[in-house]
């Protein structure tokens, strides 16, 4: 018994540590976002209480028998309502003193009189209140899991007109009565469609698992069931890169967790040092961290000094003197990504293999040397997309600009040094020889290698948002070990758009019975 409790004892920590792996990518929603969302979302409630289908009504008091159909919503007044955050999974959405503008189509048949015509009614004091528990589905998607709802009508009222007016009014308690219980039993299932449904459609929208491009892919499923405060939403990404030759390695995280303070903007995106490191391990496990240059590739003056530093050594391949050279700079380990208040640096270690290629003869090398570099690294957003671009030149950009100057762009940040050297893997004597060639080759990485490698990153990686939610204002702040992006939010496409455009089309049988059927102006239907 005392074996096995030290052995619990001895497992805690490591399970602790697996129920909370931290995230690579952190968003938080704050209140000012949650106004944004009530707008829309006010917008979306009231187009689908609008299309309400509530059933005919028809019976029979005394001589009397009616029949009351085609319920139409043609107006709603919603002034007051209310989204909320509530702890721990919840959103509320309440809706208070309420009217909705009713037109329906009556018959009534009384003995040998047969009477046709149209009602205007009116529902006040509508109360909805609603609760959506948000929670983390199998695939690691956010998703409304489940809905509580409970909607009254305080009173209604209706006008009549037509040949039995008289009639209608003495009958308007029971029908208004009827239809009172009708339009309040229909409130809460069509909300539950629109959330359960129609919402959870647009939640599908936000890339979870996707490919970035043909090497990598990256992994935006959630941890654990999102965590709410009365201020805020906060949404742990796994936020982790994928090789798409090995589409199942997992990367440990052992960065630093982001932590979110702020809440002046409507949104907040955090980013680890994981989430690109992670992106480079998948770049370096792809393969595609090798570049070579050969012939007319290899700019004219660094060619002439490569061939004035090896003179020597080329001299005695006659008859290859003449042969093209070729420089393969290949990374030798995955980068690593460096964020501080000051900054964000990427530290790549390479070889640089210089060569002559002979026609029709094996290669010859001359040289095979080792390269350090600091890249500093400007991140920045398009769009939705999160984009990085290296630099190799010595500058910086804070909140004083680049050596007092502004920076060229607001989300921007760059690292305040960048690093170069080479070294021989051969000897010291060798790597003195080779001092001179240093500042040429930094002049090459930033020319010819650096703005290869920037046109492959060109197109960033969407950060996960529905579709038709954009940014605005956004603001790059660096943290010790992550990054944070704040932003505010607008629609650039309404819920319903993008809801009807991912919407399946339905079948002619699922068309045809929904549609309200006609009312038969035959008496005896009746």
């Amino acid at each position: 018994m005392a074996a096995g409790g030290c052995l619990l004892l001895l497992l805690l920590p490591s399970l602790v540590a697996a129920s909370h792996s931290p995230p690579g990518c952190k968003i938080r929603i704050t209140s000012k976002g949650l106004d944004l969302v009530k707008q829309e979302g006010l917008r979306f409630v009231e187009q689908e209480l609008q299309n309400i289908t509530v059933s005919d009504l028809h019976g029979s008091e005394g001589q009397f028998q009616y029949n009351i159909s085609q319920v139409k919503v043609t107006d709603l007044q919603l002034a007051f309502s209310d989204l909320n955050f509530q702890p721990q999974q919840h959103l509320v959405f309440n809706i208070n003193n309420a009217s909705i503008s009713l037109r329906f189509r009556r018959q009534l048949l009384y003995w040998f009189f047969y009477d046709i015509g149209s009602i205007n009614a009116s529902a006040d004091g509508v109360h909805i209140y609603t609760v959506l528990r948000l929670a983390k589905d199998e695939a690691g998607r956010l998703k409304i899991s489940n809905m509580t709802c409970n909607a009254s009508i305080a009173r209604m009222h209706a006008g009549f007109s037509g040949t039995l007016r008289k009639v209608y009014e003495f009958l308007s308690t029971f029908i208004i009565t009827g239809m009172r219980f009708l339009l309040s039993q229909q409130i809460c299932p069509s909300l539950e469609h629109a959330s359960l449904v129609l919402l959870n459609s647009l939640l599908d929208t936000v890339p979870v698992r996707n490919y970035v491009d043909e090497h990598i892919g990256i992994d935006y499923s959630l941890l654990r069931d999102p965590s709410i405060t009365t201020d805020t939403l906060e949404l742990d990404f796994k936020g982790m890169f994928f090789p798409r030759v090995k589409e199942d390695q997992e990367l440990e995280n052992h960065a630093v967790e982001p932590v979110i303070k702020e809440t002046e903007r409507m949104v907040y995106v955090a980013f680890s040092e994981y989430f690109f490191d992670s992106a480079m391990h998948s770049y370096f496990q792809a393969g595609v961290l090798t570049i070579e240059l050969q012939g007319e590739k290899v700019p004219k003056d660094l060619e002439v000094l490569l061939r004035a530093t090896f003179f020597g050594t080329i001299f005695m391949l006659s008859p290859s003197v003449d042969a093209p050279l070729r420089l393969l700079l290949q990374v030798s380990a995955p980068p690593r990504c460096t964020i501080k208040p000051s900054g964000t640096s990427v530290s790549v270690s390479a070889f640089l293999n210089i060569s002559l290629v002979p026609p029709d003869r094996p290669p010859v090398q001359l040289s095979s040397m080792a390269m350090e570099t600091k890249l500093s690294a400007k991140v920045f957003l398009q769009g939705k997309a999160l984009r990085v671009q290296l630099d190799l030149r010595r500058y910086g950009w804070g909140p004083m600009g680049a050596w007092g100057e502004p920076p060229p762009h607001p989300t921007h940040n760059c690292f305040l040094l960048s690093r170069f050297r080479i070294y021989s893997k051969q000897s010291a004597l060798e790597s003195l020889a080779l001092f001179s060639l240093q500042a040429p080759l930094k002049t090459l990485l930033q020319l010819t290698i650096m703005p290869i490698i920037n046109e492959r990153t060109k197109k960033g990686v969407q950060i996960p948002l529905p579709e038709g939610m954009d940014f605005t204002r956004e603001v790059v702040t660096n943290h010790a070990g992550f990054l944070t992006v704040g932003a505010d939010l607008h629609f650039s496409k309404g819920l319903r758009e993008v809801i009807e455009k991912y919407r399946p089309a339905p079948t002619a049988a699922a068309y045809s019975s929904s549609q309200p059927a006609e009312p038969s102006l035959d008496p005896s239907s009746l």
